[in-house]
């Protein structure tokens, strides 16, 4: 069977390079993205192996056309990456319900509706896969992080109960955690500051965390799952 993979923020970042990844190893795509006009500007040199979807992941009803149009369009489904994540900062004091409720929708709803959107599709597909996109702010605090560290702790525990809930139907499910990398979800100020206090020097690249997903939806990983991935350049090594 034919390798297919949706992946959510394909427009930008970390999921337009898990797009080009994928698409480089063979893999029919999927990208899937809220900022639709971006995202066919992304892709569009990548052919007809690549589908723009526009999709919200906080809506059911969203993943399931998307689902559906994947599906249509390329015959089958083999893999899901949960890329799209909002970066929300806040104080406690100065925290809001809506803000922590619409990180907490993002970060860990929209996974979680992923997974039951594809769980039909990947059983017992040969070397069905997810990886969701974690955070090192789900291995230690940050100050002002409430809602986002939270909602990735969460998705963090999401992964672990998939994985032993799906292992049976021969799904594998993993996760990478990021550390801080360049994309616009950090503006040039937080990388050079970030870069400055890096213990390798520097802060990642998009293509590397692409190529831990890859290595997770490869065949080479197909005794891997519930299995975290750090991708931090040693952040998670630093004290204070």
């Amino acid at each position: 069977m034919s390798r297919v993979a949706l992946v959510t923020g394909a427009a930008r970042g970390q999921g337009a390079a898990i797009v080009a990844r994928l698409h480089a190893d063979g893999f029919r795509v999927a990208a899937c993205d809220v900022r639709f006009d971006e995202l066919r500007s992304t892709v569009g040199d990548l052919g007809d192996a690549v589908l723009p979807i526009r999709m919200d992941v906080t809506s059911p009803q969203q993943w399931a056309d998307a689902v559906r149009d994947t599906v249509a369009r390329f015959g089958a489904l083999t893999t899901l990456v949960n890329n799209a994540g909002i970066l929300h900062r806040a104080a406690i004091a100065d925290e809001t319900p809506a803000g922590f409720e619409s990180s907490w929708r993002v970060n860990c709803l929209g996974p979680f509706l992923g997974i039951q959107a594809v769980t039909e599709h990947l059983t017992g597909v040969d070397g069905a896969a997810i990886v969701n996109t974690c955070s090192t702010g789900a291995i230690r605090p940050f100050p002002h992080h409430a809602a986002y560290g939270s909602a990735k702790w969460a998705l963090r525990g999401l992964t672990q109960v998939a994985a032993a809930e799906l292992a049976s139907s021969g799904i594998r499910v993993n996760a990478v955690f990021p550390g801080p990398v360049q994309t616009p979800m950090l503006d040039p100020q937080t990388q050079s500051r970030l870069a400055a206090a890096a213990t390798l020097g520097r802060i990642g690249r998009p293509g590397e965390i692409a190529d831990a997903v890859a290595f997770l939806v490869s065949e080479q990983a197909s005794f891997i799952t519930g299995a975290e991935l750090v991708v931090d350049g040693g952040q998670t090594l630093q004290i204070g």
